[in-house]
């Protein structure tokens, strides 16, 4: 996978391409829209320090937003570190059943929860509650903007692991994905991405397909055939899309494009079970799997991102005995 599908919804950053420049200057016209900044009171020892894109390591948390029952939840939470030194990519997929402590909320529940108890900010909070580690960036983008970009670019090309049908949201009717490469529309890419219950893998299988369908758009919408379409996709990310990434940025994540665009991208999961308490289901991830991937993330990092109580002896330990393993 090409390193660009990092960056997820970042068409508006731009490819590798000679439009990439041209990319960064339509993208001034959303920027307004698109830019929200952290609120660093609600966000404990959130790093100050500004991070230098092209040579300082830095994370990035996608948040997929859902707006549920007048509530909006984090449906959709992938985490990314990303060291321009070492060219190493980690990205993690976490399910959005996943059981952890909620800092706002005082209590265990799911993680995509955090959300609708105190935005972003909170979102963060469970991120980093759950991992030991920090998030310098984040990307949210609720479901209408999804539609609407796949829909902007002409659809998107899509592996189908195996058959099955999922209802779409608009029509309420359902759609048979069938197994093989199949063209999908926006709302028919959202269903596909959304469907968990009749995946053998469960969430682990869902987040495979979530991380399939953001490559295909990634690849679709920098490709030399969408250039026309950049305007248009500007237009849908504007208005669906909030990133703390500041414009003034853009042209340093080009330039760090263009040093690691051939790097793959090294995909971390949580191991876990399912489980149902007091008759809710829940993904419970094991606890050495939560130290394996935690180490993993802060070893792909530099220690200067961290403090030295996060790089304790027994982390240190951890980290060695991890990286024997993988």
């Amino acid at each position: 996978m090409r390193l660009f599908a990092l960056f997820f919804v970042f068409s508006f950053i731009g490819g590798g391409s000679y439009f990439a420049y041209d990319i960064l200057h339509n993208a001034k016209k959303a920027s307004n829209n698109i830019f929200q900044e952290l609120d660093r009171n609600k966000i404990p020892n959130h790093r100050e320090e500004e991070i230098k894109i092209t040579k300082d390591p830095f994370t990035i948390l996608l948040v997929g937003i859902e707006d549920q029952e007048g509530g909006e939840r984090s449906d959709v939470l992938m985490l990314a570190t990303v060291n321009p030194k070492t060219e190493e990519v980690y990205l993690l997929s976490i399910p959005r059943d996943t059981r952890t402590y909620l800092p706002e909320v005082g209590y265990e529940t799911k993680i995509n929860h955090s959300y609708s108890n105190g935005g972003i900010e909170a979102t963060i909070n469970a991120v980093t509650e759950l991992l030991d580690v920090p998030i310098d960036y984040f990307i949210t983008t609720n479901f209408q903007g999804f539609e609407d970009i796949v829909d902007t670019l002409g659809g998107v090309t899509v592996d189908v692991p195996f058959t099955f049908k999922a209802q779409l949201t608009d029509s309420l009717k359902w759609k048979t994905f069938y197994e093989g490469e199949m063209n999908l529309n926006g709302n028919e890419a959202l269903a596909y991405v959304r469907m968990r219950k009749k995946d053998p893998k469960g969430d682990l299988g869902r987040n495979e397909r979530q991380q399939q369908v953001i490559k295909a758009i990634v690849d679709k919408g920098t490709s030399f055939s969408s250039i026309p379409k950049i305007d248009d996709v500007m237009e849908d990310l504007g208005e669906n899309v909030k990133t703390n990434i500041p414009p003034s940025k853009f042209a340093s994540f080009i330039q760090l494009y263009s040093k690691i665009k051939n790097s793959n991208i090294k995909h971390l999961a949580l191991e876990g079970y399912d489980e149902y308490i007091d008759g809710v289901y829940y993904y419970i991830p094991s606890e050495e799997s939560i130290i394996e991937v935690s180490s993993k993330l802060k070893n792909s990092l530099d220690s200067s991102t961290y403090t030295a109580e996060d790089h304790s002896s027994q982390d240190d330990q951890v980290t060695s005995e991890n990286e024997n393993n993988w």
